[in-house]
């Protein structure tokens, strides 16, 4: 069976029509020829597919496209602004954190979601005296969250590097965060 699928990717608004059963992955590469987010190991674990679905990060390769019809999709590719890339992937470049560039995609898109989870004060399972699932705000807004090396690694724990450029990755997303 195929439905009709209305998204919004990249700033750009696209109609297509689909089977029940396609990934956003799949429709985003397949059907629109947006190859940013790269399919890994198509099962969730690797974070190589991760977008922007509303301003939160998501595999794409386990959501569904006709769940999210109306959707806004931003990929790596739409992270830049006016020809110009995004703090983020500026970061990257300067700190060589990509070898053979394969994640990088999801790697960015994964780690601009993360900081914007950690302005809001969501904790991570290593967020020093924090109970999980609970901010420390108080009532007077969101919980400071100090992204540490321990801290930028957990929270970016879903995004795999087969090189390892971790050791360039951390410092990378920590700069992007500073600015």
């Amino acid at each position: 069976m195929e439905v009709e699928v209305n998204i919004r990717v990249d700033g750009a608004p696209r109609r297509l029509t689909v089977d029940v059963r396609t990934t956003l992955l799949d429709a985003l590469r397949e059907r629109l020829g947006n190859t940013s987010a790269k399919k890994g190991c198509d099962h969730g674990q690797c974070g190589a597919c991760t977008v922007l679905l509303d301003g939160r990060r998501v595999n794409s390769c386990l959501a569904l496209a006709v769940a999210h019809d109306g959707a806004e999709i931003v990929t790596s590719a739409g992270l830049a602004s006016d020809g110009e890339l995004h703090p983020m992937q500026h970061a990257f470049i300067r700190h060589d954190a990509f070898q053979c560039g394969y994640c990088t995609p999801g790697q960015v898109v994964s780690a601009v979601g993360m900081l914007r989870e950690a302005e809001v004060g969501w904790p991570s399972a290593v967020t020093a005296g924090q109970p999980a699932g609970m901010g420390s705000g108080g009532g007077d807004g969101p919980a400071v969250v100090m992204l540490t090396d321990d801290e930028v690694r957990e929270r970016m724990s879903g995004n795999l590097c087969r090189c390892a450029a971790y050791a360039n990755i951390v410092p990378a997303i920590q700069e992007a965060a500073r600015r």
